[in-house]
């Protein structure tokens, strides 16, 4: 089915063309609103009748009289019919709808993957200051970020994972005081523990392998304690390096790995951040006033002007970030996503009015931002607010402890960035329906269980490719191929849409389409023919479920204990 699909698309793109030649108005497919409706729907009518000023289910019958001229709609168009203002329902040729199965068998992990272009795509996320444990909003963005640095990869670009974090500053100092205090023998409450410190269980850890003289190693960085509870700057660089290492293990609880680090103190370092103020200032968009500089970001939509140095010297927080965005575009990333809480929102006017403001070729609107909303863990009916691990969050290893990391990962991806999210810890752990999760890969291991059957009763796999799929011709069959024929274009969106919770949502559907169909049609114990084609359809579903779970870094097990597998 998708070969014909490309074929319809093409061949509608040339019909709107003759009906209008230049017009802009594309050429595309929708789902009807009523499954019974047909298999697509097209709108072009409706879209060219305000400029072409005709009643559009008058265009909508010229457009069916030069679509069904040609080729391409006369191998994979049943029918053809006009509903309500000027909607025109399609119905396939059954040979349309049966054709996915073989062109999934023979793609397999390639199946909805776009070729390899040239295109080079940098999403930054989680971004934890080195302070503590990830957290669940870190959580968040780790399943945000790395579903869509796989949706981009599916559409064949090139994808970097990058992680910023503040190595210097207010944090990093009251993280070395806090060490500190625990090497000094102080502990939370007691007289002379600083205000603001970290009362974590982590900081007396840091504080144990400070005094022990160890060697910690992350992914960026190395350090060996000097074991001097007087030398600050050692306790800082330890106590960095120490909570480093253990945000690595959290990533790798996870399964993520970041392809780059990046310091803010190296923009310093570096005179990135000079550089791009002396870029403002040349530009004529700044101004002094009371003692400190200002960016004139109100030209660029911003509802008021911002300080970017204060009357002390010392640089706002956006500054850096300007200085930072503008290394990615240099670096050839034209296309950067964030992935952030919706407490960056604030920065997001400041940070573009900068990129424009410094003129250095950067398009509007760089760069995109996923904003999250928090997290609310729920344990026994009761909101779990405190690790003791951490003091005072839940932490990523906690959920993954407390139930997988594919139920994190699906959970986190299961609803809009932009909506709270409550994570049902309770709901993660079931086995039944409700999870989703489960019932997603129940679906898979099923239908793993289906097909070990059959192979154990002499069935080949090798045979799938020749399987007759003309007898494919239950109501459930039709459902489940298109649902299967659906999975590059959803793929496509979701990317475009920075919305890889599009996946899960797919996922849902195409085991209840599997489900429902399992339980209105027998596989086996028909004749070989219908028994052939069916375990190829089930082969087919199975390939683009393990797919589409890939996408989310979710696991697609062959084997599960519900009892119920043993009955398939």
């Amino acid at each position: 089915m998708i070969q014909a699909k490309q074929d319809l698309l093409a061949a509608l793109g040339e019909a709107i063309q003759e009906l209008s030649p230049g017009s802009l108005v594309p050429a595309a497919f929708e789902s009807p609103k009523q499954a019974g409706l047909g298999d697509l729907a097209c709108t072009a009518a409706m879209q060219l009748a305000k400029p072409l000023k005709k009643n559009p289910r008058e265009l909508a019958q010229a457009l069916i009289d030069s679509l069904a001229a040609r080729p391409a709609f006369q191998r994979w168009v049943a029918t053809m019919e006009i509903a309500g203002p000027g909607f025109i329902n399609i119905r396939l040729t059954a040979a349309a709808r049966q054709a996915v199965v073989s062109e999934t068998l023979a793609a397999g992990d390639a199946f909805g993957l776009q070729p390899a272009n040239d295109r080079h795509v940098m999403v930054e996320f989680v971004s934890a200051n080195p302070t503590g444990p990830l957290h669940v909003g870190h959580a968040r963005q780790a399943a945000l970020g790395d579903a869509i640095c796989s949706l981009f990869q599916a559409q064949g670009a090139t994808v970097t994972r990058e992680f910023y974090y503040n190595d210097a500053g207010v944090q990093i100092a009251t993280l070395a005081s806090s060490t500190q205090a625990r090497l000094q023998g102080l502990k939370p409450g007691d007289a002379g523990w600083p205000e603001l410190a970290y009362n974590g269980d982590y900081i007396q850890d840091i504080a144990d392998e400070f005094l022990a003289c160890k060697t910690v190693t992350a992914d960026d960085r190395s350090f060996t304690a000097s074991g001097d509870s007087a030398d600050l700057d050692s306790i800082r660089q330890f106590a960095v390096a120490y909570l480093r290492h253990e945000q690595d293990l959290d990533l790798q609880a996870f399964g993520l790995k970041f392809d780059n680090y990046f310091l803010e103190s190296s923009l310093y370092a570096s005179g990135a951040v000079e550089a791009a103020v002396a870029r403002l200032i040349a530009a004529d968009k700044t101004f002094e006033e009371g003692g400190a500089l200002w960016l004139r970001s109100t030209d660029y939509g911003d509802d008021k002007d911002r300080v970017m140095r204060k009357s002390d010297g010392s640089y706002t927080y956006f500054v850096p970030d300007v200085a930072y965005h503008i290394d990615k575009f240099q670096r050839g990333y034209t296309k950067c996503i964030n992935v952030q809480g919706t407490d960056h929102h604030g920065t997001i006017a400041r940070v573009r009015a900068g990129l424009q403001a410094a003129n250095v070729g950067i398009p509007q609107g760089f760069p995109d931002y996923v904003l999250h909303k928090m997290v609310t863990v729920m344990k026994g009916g009761v909101e779990v607010k405190i690790s003791k691990r951490a003091g005072s969050y839940v932490t990523l290893r906690d959920l993954i402890d407390w139930t997988s990391r594919d139920a994190v990962r699906f959970f986190l991806n299961s609803r809009k960035a932009d909506t709270e999210f409550t994570f049902d810890v309770d709901l993660a752990l079931q086995q039944n329906d409700e999870n989703p999760v489960f019932y997603v890969q129940y679906a898979h291991a099923r239908i793993c269980s289906v097909i070990r059957n059959w192979v154990t009763r002499g069935g080949d796999e090798a045979l799938l490719g020749s399987a007759d799929l003309g007898l494919l011709v239950a109501a459930t069959e039709n459902q489940l191929m298109l649902k299967l024929a659906d999975y590059p274009r959803m793929l496509s969106s979701a990317a475009e849409g920075l919305a890889p919770h599009d996946v899960a949502f797919y996922l849902r559907d195409l085991a209840g389409a599997y489900h429902s169909y399992y339980a209105a049609e027998r596989v086996l114990d028909q004749t070989p023919e219908l028994t052939l084609a069916r375990v190829a359809l089930l082969a087919a579903t199975r390939q683009v479920l393990r797919n589409a779970l890939a996408v989310l870094g979710v696991n697609a097990p062959t084997i599960m204990s519900r009892e119920s597998l043993e009955n398939s």
